[in-house]
């Protein structure tokens, strides 16, 4: 609250989001339980108050940046006397600290971290945090981020891939939409549905080494699709596959019905993203005084 009083003098906000901290929760039973701490994990401040709070943390490596590590001849003379340097990515309570240095530079970051975090009342959760080198590589919102040899070179690049967790979980949602229990749907109205959700997760991997990630999905959706119009079309004497061709299909394999033809992830197409956090503006950056001529 005093980190949210800086920014927001509106005292009666203050007191709405107060109320909202100490409104307690309902269990299953409809039992109301007061909550002493924190806020209810799925409530609506959450994200916005973990926000807040953690500035706390943008605030004390910003600081270390400007002061020690913010230029090229400062980052090398580190170097030179066995220092490391590292910045901070953050976003909401997810947050990544990528440390140019050894793996005691990094142990002992863990532990400044620690310490910025108790005032505030917030620890790192153990089972979330660890210490890994880059050719190792980590998961970072839904991204799986490795240095990797390029095949055919002996370089090394740093590839950023959808995770397997969020492969598995796009997947997951087209079994539930492609299962026997979804036959009452028309086939164009399956197809829009998978095309929308397609749609909306590729564009959210689309600034990534995603291509061929993009590809496999397809290849698995038409899959299911496929045997899903089997299922239901079957008839008496069943769906060859020529058939199947005829009846569905208007541009080699791809389905069509009705006028609503697949496109899949593929149809999304992958840009690889580069632009530095410094650089994109904010509503409170302060903007120079301009001056009147007269």
């Amino acid at each position: 609250m005093s980190r949210l009083r800086v920014r927001i003098k509106d005292k009666r906000v203050g007191a709405l989001v107060k109320a909202f901290l100490k409104s307690g929760v309902f269990t299953e039973l409809g039992n109301k339980e007061e909550t002493l701490t924190g806020t209810p994990q799925g409530g609506i401040l959450s994200p916005l108050l973990a926000n807040i709070a953690l500035s706390a943390l943008d605030d004390h490596f910003d600081q270390q940046w400007h002061g020690e590590m913010g230029t090229k001849d400062r980052r090398y003379k580190r170097r030179k006397k066995g220092l490391g340097n590292w910045r901070l990515v953050r976003y909401a309570d997810d947050f990544v600290i990528m440390v140019s240095g050894d793996r005691h530079h990094a142990e002992a970051l863990r532990e400044e971290v620690t310490a910025v975090l108790a005032p505030l009342g917030l620890r790192l959760a153990p089972e979330k945090t660890r210490v890994v080198h880059i050719d190792e590589g980590f998961t970072f919102l839904g991204f799986d981020i490795r240095r990797m040899l390029k095949p055919g070179t002996s370089k090394y690049y740093v590839y950023t891939k959808p995770s397997k967790k969020a492969i598995a979980s796009i997947k997951d949602k087209v079994k539930a939409k492609t299962y026997r229990s979804t036959r009452h749907l028309g086939l164009d109205e399956l197809i829009l549905s998978l095309n929308r959700s397609l749609a909306g997760w590729a564009n959210y991997f689309r600034h990534g080494v995603s291509k061929a990630t993009f590809g496999a999905i397809d290849d698995f959706v038409w899959g299911r699709l496929m045997r899903w119009i089997r299922a239901k079309y079957a008839g008496r004497t069943g769906l060859s596959m020529k058939e199947l061709r005829r009846r569905f299909c208007d541009q080699g394999w791809r389905f069509a019905y009705n006028g609503v033809a697949f496109t899949g992830a593929s149809s999304v197409s992958v840009t690889r993203y580069r632009h530095r956090g410094n650089t994109i503006a904010t509503p409170w950056t302060p903007k120079p005084a301009a001056t009147a001529g007269g």
